[in-house]
């Protein structure tokens, strides 16, 4: 498993070592119109990925309180629940400080003020906070300790009847993930399968 603050050349990176080339992504999610920017050494630059799509058009939104977007990339999962609920506190998180501040940008250039970005390792910058979802596209190249980890310590940070939502390849992970899931809330159910990924949800149960 590889350690808080380890130097990795990929998107889980605290600090990406490749040369900064920016882009930006035109896309609609939800029937609406999102503008992404995106850079070098954060994952999934060229496009929204079929994984993050899959979560974002599937992904069930409370009515209000708070929400996490964990592993948040340059934001699109944590941007589009708090545009599709303006009523959310929606937080958004990731290690890799390129994302974080792309994270931040994004949110200015798609006009969402009910968002913050934190940048941090898992959930150590959220650990003051209880939420009512978790949205998850989790960072497999990194490892599947870390994946598993987002899953097994999320109740901790999760409200009662709160519900936790993440997207996996169905070849990655597999029955191991389910077990996890199992082991974490006792509950598993697919929300969503297309081209080759699954949207995993479970709910706390009653603390």
């Amino acid at each position: 498993m590889r350690k808080k603050g380890e130097e990795l050349n990929h998107y889980f990176a605290e600090h990406p070592k490749s040369k900064m080339r920016l882009g930006i992504i035109h896309t609609h999610l939800r029937g609406i119109h999102f503008e992404f920017l995106t850079a070098s050494g954060v994952f999934s630059k060229k496009r929204v990925d079929l994984g993050t799509r899959l979560l974002i058009e599937s992904m069930v939104l409370p009515q209000e309180g708070c929400v996490l977007d964990i592993g948040c990339g340059y934001g699109a999962v944590g941007i589009a629940a708090a545009t599709v609920n303006p009523n959310l506190r929606v937080i958004m998180v990731d290690v890799n400080e390129r994302a974080v501040r792309l994270a931040r940008q994004n949110a200015e250039k798609n006009y969402v003020s009910n968002v913050e970005v934190r940048r941090g390792y898992l959930y150590e910058p959220v650990k003051d906070l209880v939420f009512n979802c978790v949205l998850s596209n989790p960072p497999v190249s990194a490892g599947m300790e870390i994946v598993k980890a987002i899953i097994s310590e999320a109740p901790e940070h999760m409200a009662s009847k709160a519900l936790f939502q993440m997207v996996v390849k169905s070849k990655i992970g597999g029955k191991r993930l389910l077990m996890v899931f199992e082991e974490a809330f006792g509950n598993i159910e697919v929300l969503e399968r297309k081209s080759g990924y699954r949207v995993l949800m479970s709910k706390k149960q009653l603390s």
